[in-house]
């Protein structure tokens, strides 16, 4: 790992280039990355770097939201595969049938969704920051897009608005069961439950602590308890280790992204060296989706 941390290093100084890393990407690409981080976190990281070159470790609408916030830099997506099947989950008709049947209604777009998307919306959100932003905002209507359990979990914290929602989901989290927390929760009494509000609303009821991903890994660093049950992405799961090396975790083995996964080692390197693919966004559209995330970025300070 030495001799490819070496290559990393000269190749990132060769090319004047930062790496960026999710938490849910491969545990190998995180030792590599610059930043690591949750959606939000690495929203922020984005405008404050001085390299030209961005290379993402992450899924497209992560590269994409980088860009905008960076449209002068390159910026490397190591595998222009690796989509979020909810950013998807909502279509622009969807948006204008919304705002044509409420007048004081505010779009509020999850980061994890297409620029097109965004370019429609009021505001972004992540699951870091998404009850503090909406808290924030003037309107009663709120057309949450596209993950309709995020939404719900904001409309709990926030019930003096009113929420439209829609029917999009993560996958990885949408199908995270509440038989298999009450099973483990059977087997060990004792471990505290520690969930994405990307999850269902029934698995956040048995959740000792419902939080973004950064959330997670500071609670149960900051924890003294020993035993876990991490209900997300098991990416996250070298982050925690790492911090906690004499606590357990127990994740689902069904909780893997395979979009997240198609960013590897090598394709990082490969990216580093041809410097692509890269993210290539048209003006007008990179001008409208700017300016939800800036919004976003003032809101949630």
């Amino acid at each position: 790992m030495n001799e490819i941390l070496e290559r990393v290093n000269r190749l990132k100084k060769e090319k004047d280039a930062v790496i960026l890393a999710h938490f849910y990407v491969d545990g190998d690409v995180q030792k590599v990355a610059d930043y690591i981080g949750d959606s939000y976190y690495l929203s922020k990281v984005a405008t404050t770097l001085s390299e030209k070159v961005i290379v993402f470790a992450g899924v497209n609408f992560m590269a994409d939201s980088a860009k905008v916030l960076n449209p002068n830099k390159k910026v490397i997506l190591p595998d222009i595969t690796a989509d979020c099947p909810m950013a998807h989950m909502v279509t622009t008709a969807q948006i204008k049938k919304v705002r044509e049947m409420y007048d004081d209604v505010a779009v509020v777009c999850y980061i994890n969704s297409t620029l097109e998307l965004k370019a429609e919306s009021d505001v972004c959100v992540t699951s870091a920051n998404a009850v503090k932003v909406v808290r924030a905002l003037p309107n009663k209507n709120i057309f949450f897009i596209p993950d309709k359990n995020l939404a719900h979990y904001v409309a709990e914290q926030i019930p003096e608005k009113h929420f439209i929602y829609n029917e999009g989901f993560c996958p990885v989290h949408n199908y995270m069961a509440v038989k298999y927390v009450k099973d483990i929760k059977k087997q060990y009494p004792e471990i505290k439950v520690l969930a994405h509000p990307e999850c269902p609303r029934l698995v956040l009821e048995y959740a000792d602590f419902v939080g973004s991903t950064s959330g997670i890994i500071d609670y149960a660093k900051a924890s003294k308890d020993k035993q876990f049950l991490i209900c997300t992405e098991n990416g996250v799961c070298h982050k925690l280790k790492e911090n906690n090396p004499d606590k357990m975790f127990i994740f689902n083995d069904l909780s893997i992204c395979p979009d997240m996964k198609k960013i590897t080692l090598q394709s990082v390197i490969d990216s580093l060296e041809s410097l692509t693919p890269e993210i290539v966004i048209d003006k007008d559209l990179c001008e409208k989706a700017l300016k939800p995330l800036e919004k976003m970025l003032e809101l949630a300070k």
